[in-house]
């Protein structure tokens, strides 16, 4: 049976559908009655149509602020398929090699990258020189110097660098920041970060290393990573690691299946992490402070998220990651709004500086001192 990232974490939700959908719907009738939106919308070419793609697609639908108008995919079944269910016009649907003619199309503002891997870095460049905003889906790419030349891409050409880091506008996780951020956590000692499921498909790409970049961290891990920088709202200073493989037929050399890792900071605080395509359920983000903590499980999967506080539980609304995500990606790019927490290509950089030290660490057994 195949398993992937996103099969688990819809998953992980599925219980819980009915609940989500109607809070998600009285959420949004409440907010489009209170003020009608009647701004700028971006428009949006999906490229890469592949199971999230169809995810972040059917999302859009909701989006007020945000629109598809475009399909790039290297399947024109898909193509086909994808442009009657969103009535996308044939002028707006390109395959891979007549990508770069987007250039000439006034009726696309943005390109949201949703490809393997180790294809981001190729694909961003070539939307940034084409003139669109360029959105990546995480990791931004499979090493920090293709990170930093796509940065250096979009800088050159004028246009934004995003990253499809959804937790960043989800509710429960806002608060916990806000409450971090005002001292409600008094000083913060400690964070756990666990995320990992049971990778199926033994061919798939995540288990590919020139197309994933790695293992279990490349996908999964990272949330934790991340989770790890915006929960504490610091940087660490040191990592150490250890890997763990069961299984070196289906994990090749280079494609890692469960790292434990630990992270100092600055202000004394550790973190202690574990990624995994060798466990199911994992999915827990935990913070501790001096005077509180907060305890969120499910912590990053698609909804709806759960937690709660020293002060009780977490109330704020499920929303549709997704959405909220690509209608905020427009306040950015229109209106050069700053989220509480960045999603631009700098953030996503430090991400994959902290992934490449835990890999050091994990194969040279040593503590790993680092600065982002």
């Amino acid at each position: 049976m195949k398993n992937t990232r996103r099969e688990f974490l819809q998953k992980v939700g599925v219980s819980a559908v009915a609940l989500q959908l109607a809070s998600v719907t009285g959420w949004a009738s409440e907010k489009q009655t209170a003020q009608a939106y009647d701004g700028p919308v971006l428009r949006v070419a999906i490229l890469g149509l592949g199971n999230y793609a169809a995810r972040v697609a059917d999302a859009m639908q909701g989006c007020t602020k945000a629109k598809l108008v475009g399909l790039i995919s290297g399947t024109p079944a898909k193509i086909e398929k994808w442009s009657a269910k969103y009535n996308i016009p044939a002028k707006n649907c390109y395959n891979y090699g007549n990508f770069d003619q987007i250039k000439s199309n006034p009726d696309i503002d943005a390109v949201y990258v949703i490809t393997p891997n180790g294809t981001h870095h190729d694909f961003i460049i070539r939307t940034a020189k084409a003139g669109k905003h360029a959105i990546s889906e995480k990791p931004m790419a499979i090493s920090v110097k293709q990170g930093e030349a796509m940065i250096a891409a979009c800088k050159q050409a004028g246009v934004k660098l995003l990253v499809g880091y959804r937790m960043h506008f989800e509710p429960k996780t806002l608060e916990v920041i806000r409450m971090r951020k005002e001292g409600e956590f008094g000083k913060i000692l400690f964070f756990q970060g666990l995320c990992g499921f049971k990778i199926g498909d033994p061919k798939q790409w995540r288990l590919n290393k020139e197309l994933a970049g790695g293992g279990s961290m490349m996908d999964i891990g990272i949330y934790a990573i991340n989770g790890a920088r915006y929960m504490t709202g610091e940087e660490p200073v040191w990592v150490t690691a250890q890997e763990t493989k069961t299984d070196p037929v289906k994990f090749k050399e280079g494609v890692d299946e469960t790292i434990q890792f630990q992270f100092g900071f600055p202000s004394g605080a550790t973190a202690s992490c574990l990624s995994t395509y060798n466990m199911n359920g994992l999915d827990k983000f935990f913070l501790n402070g001096e005077h509180g903590y907060a305890e969120m499980q499910p912590s990053t999967n698609y909804g709806p998220i759960m937690g709660h506080t020293n002060q009780g539980e977490l109330t704020q609304p499920v929303t549709v990651h997704q959405t909220v995500q690509m209608d905020e990606f427009a306040e950015i790019i229109f209106h050069d709004k700053q989220p509480p927490v960045p999603v631009d290509g700098h953030e996503a950089v430090k991400d994959l500086k902290i992934i490449s030290a835990i890999y050091e660490a994990a194969k040279t057994g040593k503590k790993v001192s680092m600065s982002v």
